[in-house]
């Protein structure tokens, strides 16, 4: 089965072919039309802005996408569409796409969640066995999963303020490092020193999985404006070291509650250098096993709806072509299993 999937559900257009086969995924040919340069000197990501460049690229990224893979339009069998979360404006020019596409093609639709497509990224490069947990962590969240199957994912803990990624932008706009903050940071905390600036660790000793950021770049913000002399790589590294300690510590507990022994960290925060080494130093310490998607399948793409566009039609078939787009996910909580 070939399947098109089409993201757009904030800042990046992104469209892929990926052969699909008894759960082994290849991909045929990928394209990502990044905004970073349109929102840099705003900051952040503008949705209006966001909403109209995707208009602009979905229609020629896609003749491209086909141009590559060697293939006309009529050989897909299936077109994936990330319909949530996300912006709405942006969400609804990638679902309007796939809705035009798939009835012109006549072709079956299927609506993909963002959220479980990072999780289901990983089944492009490995086949961990179900169930595992799950750690969602970008610029827009920062959730613990327990994942039984390709569709059924249960909130375990998510971020009751700022994502992972969110902190990364904003401290690194406090500190005049420009936007995008993740790439940035990172490269000044390899060359600092994280002991030498003592930060908090938000919620680290709270009995459940959720997360908090935006306590740690409230301090930040206190030091740049303490007027104390301060290397820019020092507090790099403490803070980067600060959110990995917490992400780290928080897996370790979920996988621990529920006696499993396999973790997938997805998202763009989990192509953080720093985050990688932890999990890694935690697999080999616990004999766990941790796995990563390569860095362009941990960022937005459309070889991850591809996927989750494939596992979606094999459990539920087509989608109706009036579905709609939504701006949060919804997933049932499990508790934490009494100790």
């Amino acid at each position: 089965m070939r399947v098109l999937g089409i993201e757009s559900s904030c800042d990046e257009t992104a469209v892929a072919l990926v052969s699909c086969e008894a759960g082994t995924f290849q991909v045929d040919s990928s394209l990502v039309a990044s905004q970073v340069e349109l929102h840099r000197p705003f900051g952040g990501v503008v949705p209006e802005v966001a909403s109209r460049r995707h208009l602009e690229v979905i229609y020629p990224l896609t003749e491209e996408i086909f141009r590559q893979g060697g293939m006309p339009p009529e050989k897909v069998d299936l077109v994936a569409v990330t319909a949530g979360p996300g912006l709405p404006g942006s969400l609804v020019v990638g679902v309007s796409f796939a809705k035009a596409l798939a009835y012109a093609l006549a072709r079956p639709l299927v609506a993909v969640d963002h959220v479980k497509a990072h999780t289901l990224a990983i089944f492009l490069e490995a086949h961990p066995a179900f169930p595992f947990i799950s750690l969602v962590v970008s610029g827009g969240h920062t959730a613990l999963f327990l994942v039984k199957s390709p569709g059924e994912h249960y909130l375990l803990g998510h971020t009751r303020d700022d994502a992972a990624g969110e902190a990364f932008d904003k401290v690194a706009r406090l500190l005049g490092l420009g936007y995008p903050g993740g790439p940035v940071i990172s490269r000044l905390a390899a060359k600092g020193d994280p002991q030498k600036i003592p930060l908090p660790r938000p919620m680290l000793e709270s009995p459940d999985l959720d997360f908090s950021f935006s306590g740690l770049k409230t301090a930040v913000l206190h030091l740049v404006r303490s007027g104390k002399t301060l290397e820019t790589t020092d507090l790099c590294a403490a803070f980067e070291e600060a959110v990995c300690e917490v992400l780290v510590e928080k897996a370790r507990r979920a996988l621990t509650a529920f006696g499993l022994s396999t973790l997938v960290v997805c998202g763009g925060v989990a192509s953080n250098r720093r985050l990688r080494q932890r999990f890694k130093e935690l697999a080999w310490k616990e004999g766990w096993q941790v796995l990563f998607p390569s860095p362009e399948y941990c960022t937005d793409n459309a070889a991850m709806v591809a996927v989750a566009g494939y596992f979606t039609f094999q459990e539920t078939g087509p989608a109706a072509l009036d579905l709609d787009i939504y701006a949060r996910s919804t997933f049932p909580h499990l508790p934490l299993p009494r100790s």
